[in-house]
């Protein structure tokens, strides 16, 4: 069937769309290459294969052939192997190239557009949704083992601060009690789970809540081994908490879907009034037990 011929403009946006679709076919077919998980390859592998369906039907109109951006091939491949498929996958689907796509527009002359743009708001979306990873299946116990190591850990420092006054005396009780409250999270989720009938996946979850609250540990007292002031390490510790939630939130809204700046703000001023409140608790104890070192 020989097509009608398209407008100049009409035919940049479908040169700009088939580099985006080639692209994309690429990403895809590099990840379901090397993933081992069967039914997450065979998603990967249906999203590819409707790419290159696109990228056919916008070649049909420009009779131009487009290469792949080897950049965002690469780039989007590393991010989803480091940070997982579902993250990576959906910050390559948020991108600008689709969104700078006048789909309304080029449907005035090329009638399929509507259908490739229902393809990518519903379909590919629906299919990235049932892409499983266990790091986001528990999802949740990362969230508490993070958030209860910056309100806990963020606190117990802030309070020791002006309480002992010493870097590495703040360090030693800091990791100490970090140590403890790793183990002690990491058990409450772990019988949590097994209560609520869970045991097949206790070990898993109480695991995730227990790395994600020590590595939350380290960040936080990694200044007060490193700087000589304890008033500069704890707002060094202060600031990488504010880094961890940001990063934290900023994944969690791209990978779940979620909204970023609430979620940023709340978990933002709970650690930071809790740092405070607990700032004030260590100048009283210093001050009622004529604590001097």
């Amino acid at each position: 069937m020989i097509k009608k011929p398209i407008s100049p403009e009409i035919r940049q946006q479908l040169i700009f769309a088939q580099r985006g679709e080639i692209t994309e076919y690429h990403i895809y077919t590099k990840l379901a290459g090397q993933i081992k998980d069967s039914e997450n390859q065979k998603i990967l592998t249906q999203i590819a294969a409707d790419e290159l369906k696109h990228y056919g039907i916008w070649s049909s109109y420009t009779n131009k052939e487009v290469s792949p951006s080897q950049w965002d091939v690469n780039k989007y491949y590393w991010i989803s192997k480091i940070f997982g498929l579902t993250f990576g996958l959906k910050l390559m689907e948020k991108g600008e190239e689709k969104a700078q796509l006048n789909y309304a527009l080029i449907a005035t002359e090329v009638p399929e557009a509507l259908i490739v743009a229902e393809d990518e708001n519903k379909h590919e979306k629906e299919l990235l949704g049932m892409i499983q990873e266990d790091h986001l299946k528990y999802m949740g116990s990362i969230v508490l083992g993070l958030n209860d190591a910056l309100v806990e850990i963020l606190g117990t420092l802030a309070g020791l601060t002006f309480a002992l006054q010493n870097t590495k005396l703040v360090a030693l009780v800091g990791i100490i009690t970090g140590i403890a409250g790793a183990l002690s999270m990491a058990s409450s989720e772990y019988l949590s789970n097994r209560t609520d009938g869970k045991s097949d996946q206790a070990i898993k979850s109480a695991s995730f809540t227990g790395f994600a609250y020590i590595i939350a540990v380290v960040l936080l007292i990694a200044p007060f081994l490193i700087l000589s002031s304890v008033f500069i390490a704890l707002l060094a510790s202060l600031i990488i908490s504010i880094l961890i939630v940001f990063l934290f939130t900023y994944y969690l809204s791209v990978a779940n879907d979620q909204p970023f700046r609430k979620r940023f703000l709340e978990m933002v001023i709970l650690s930071t009034v809790v740092a405070l409140i607990s700032f004030g608790l260590g100048y009283v104890v210093r001050i009622l037990f004529g604590i001097q070192i």
